[in-house]
């Protein structure tokens, strides 16, 4: 297990050296961050010696190093626009991208796994057919269609539903959320049901597909022969080894959802991380690009290595030592 977290972190610095390389290629390579801090009416001389002051001058290895060495101690420049350290403008806005996040989440555990295994069960029924046709469907259209479309359907046509922003929000212990508000769920209905859409038709296929491999397997048939009551099958004995892979993919997914946002923000003028990423793109604010790219970069690598460690520890037959028989 030792050797395994060794293993597993050796190759969550690899990849966050990897995703520093090319935060900091941004960094370097997108605007100028002298043009930014003093404007037009500067002379040229001035310029050159504001630039030898701040070590834009230096060799490439030099600003790597300085740069990498402010990241480890939290500090990845200061917002052009917003006059603020770029990671404190981030976590001001984590708080709404983890709302979303959270909602999608529950929508796709309590639609995705219950509707995989109806159509794993009973494979040639009606409902199933419909099932596979509209997570078919699902895959192809891109999130922020089927956002347009809801934002449409709910709120312009039918006008049940608010069609942007986050909505009256509520504090409790500094954490800012719309959960326990009427208006703030109204506001989180639609960008939920629009983020969860990118995940919701792979997980019905991934439970189905799990949960079929496990009703051919031999310890089902044999439960059958005992003549075990069929939900007991279904839902002790299968389901529950069907959730090990399901589990294990979703950590990952459910991670990188914090990353998926950014279409949903922007069509729902959600103020969360994403919709602040794509801001700071049109107004090339370099240092809240780069500070996005590693918080997003880090987040996976976190996700990953978590979810890693737990499937080792779920599922005892799993040899994370990597030593085999």
């Amino acid at each position: 297990m030792f050797t395994f977290l060794v293993n597993r972190l050796f190759q969550a610095l690899i990849v966050m050296f990897v995703i520093s390389l090319v935060a900091f290629a941004i960094q370097d390579n997108l605007g100028d961050p002298l043009r930014e801090m003093v404007g037009q009416s500067v002379s040229e001389e001035e310029r050159q010696v504001l630039r030898d002051n701040l070590g834009l001058n230096d060799p490439y290895i030099t600003k790597y190093a300085r740069f990498v060495g402010n990241a480890v101690q939290g500090d990845l420049g200061t917002s052009y626009f917003f006059k603020r350290p770029a990671l404190e403008v981030i976590l001001d806005k984590l708080p709404a991208t983890l709302e979303l996040v959270f909602g999608a989440t529950l929508i796709i555990i309590f639609l995705a796994i219950p509707l995989g295994v109806y159509s794993a069960i009973h494979p040639k029924t009606t409902w199933t057919k419909i099932i596979l046709a509209l997570s078919s469907i699902g895959i192809s259209v891109p999130v922020f269609l089927t956002a347009i479309m809801l934002m449409y359907l709910f709120a312009i046509e039918l006008n049940w539903l608010p069609s942007y922003g986050r909505g009256e929000t509520m504090n409790i212990l500094g954490w800012e959320t719309g959960y326990l508000t009427k208006d703030g769920l109204l506001h989180l209905i639609l960008p939920c049901i629009s983020l969860a859409s990118i995940m919701m038709p792979l997980f019905i296929r991934l439970v189905r597909s799990e949960m079929l491999e496990v009703l051919s397997s031999e310890y089902v048939k044999f439960a059958k022969a005992k003549g075990l009551v069929s939900n007991k099958i279904y839902y002790q004995h299968a389901l529950k080894n069907t959730m090990l892979p399901v589990l294990t993919v979703g950590g990952v997914q459910i991670g990188t959802m914090v990353a998926y946002t950014i279409l949903t923000e922007t069509v729902f003028q959600w103020p969360g991380t994403g919709f602040i990423f794509l801001e700071a793109i049109n107004r090339v604010d370099t240092p809240l690009i780069t500070a996005y790219v590693i918080f997003v970069g880090l987040i996976f690598v976190t996700t990953n290595t978590i979810v890693d460690l737990l499937y080792g520890v779920i599922n005892p037959t799993v040899d994370i030592t990597g030593k085999g028989a």
